[in-house]
């Protein structure tokens, strides 16, 4: 749904009147000043169902109460060389911004192994990423632009992606079911760029199987997308891997919006050891956060693509005892 009518609205803004203190408390780290527009957030990702949205929160304030999400930020992964296998293997990253100043994040979906870390740490990364975004990158964006900004873009590259990364599946699956329970409506499109035959066969049996509202959202582009992309973004703001060679050939190669090297990172990690440093919590310390995984992932995509790559396999193993 487009637009929420303010009377949900003020129904659901009443219901939260009733919750309990410590959910209020977190609820201020959600809504960063806007309460409203976050009821709507919820109520978007409901079909405008009050009770729904309302249910939905409060499962959202309880799990942030029950993990401690609000001190996350608080818990930097540590050492420095775990941190940085982890970015190199959990590819992820902001690449600048669009014209109307929605942060761009660069995702590289089939070139990420999550094969350095145990599930916990990638987990305990992807949750610090989104409240890095939603608590300090948004805030910032809001106040630049003069405009409430709470979206943003993600480029999905699919390079390299191959049946082997049905290996990830059930962390991916967690990792979206995080997502889609308790940062629901955050990103306005998901762009899909550098598609090799195996996404194209997958995507044909995933997007009927999705609600309407998120295949609304997916933009399957041509190559690397950057004629498109920049219909929408400046060159600078575009991740590396949206560049045609004969246009970055003109200049400096792009930056690696993945590396830890990367501004993005190296500001996001010093932010966290500064808020451990700062914070009553324990001294800093190896091991990963451990976060409980909300149900809620539709499982008939996962036999989908299961079945789709078993006859992908069956068609590769065919052709070879051909050749």
């Amino acid at each position: 749904m487009a637009v929420v009518p303010q009377e949900p609205i003020l129904q659901f803004e009443a219901l939260m009147e009733e919750a309990d203190e410590s959910l209020k408390k977190t609820f201020q780290n959600v809504h960063q000043g806007y309460p409203q527009e976050t009821l709507t957030r919820f109520l978007k990702a409901r079909d405008g169902n009050v009770a729904k949205a309302h249910k939905m929160l409060l499962d959202c304030l309880k799990w942030r109460v029950e993990n401690e999400i609000d001190e996350i930020l608080a818990k930097p992964i540590v050492p420095t060389e775990l941190y940085k296998d982890i970015r190199d293997s959990q590819l992820i990253g902001l690449s600048g911004y669009t014209h109307e100043g929605l942060p761009v994040f660069a995702i590289g979906v089939g070139l990420s192994s999550y094969n350095k870390a145990s599930d916990h740490y990638y987990t305990q990364s992807h949750i610090q990423l989104n409240e890095y975004r939603d608590r300090l990158i948004l805030p910032a964006a809001t106040k630049k632009h003069g405009k409430h900004i709470r979206k943003c873009i993600k480029i999905l590259d699919m390079t390299g992606l191959k049946r082997s990364s049905l290996d990830n599946l059930k962390l991916m699956r967690s990792i979206s079911s995080i997502d889609d329970l308790n940062y629901p409506e955050i990103t306005h499109t998901y762009y899909i760029v550098n598609s090799p035959l195996i996404f194209s066969a997958c995507w044909r049996i995933v997007k009927p199987l999705l609600q309407e509202r998120t295949r609304n959202k997916i933009k399957v582009l041509s190559g690397c997308g950057e004629d498109e992309l920049l219909k929408i973004m400046h060159h600078r703001a575009l991740p590396h891997f949206c560049h045609k060679r004969s246009s970055s050939s003109l200049q400096k190669s792009p930056e690696n919006c993945y590396s830890l090297d990367h501004p993005f990172h190296q500001q996001m990690y010093s932010y966290m050891k500064q808020q451990q440093q700062s914070s009553a919590t324990q001294p800093e310390r190896e091991g990963s956060v451990h976060v409980t995984v909300p149900e809620g992932v539709d499982e008939d995509i996962e036999e989908a693509l299961e079945s789709q790559l078993e006859q992908i396999k069956d068609i590769k193993v065919s052709d070879s005892s051909r050749a």
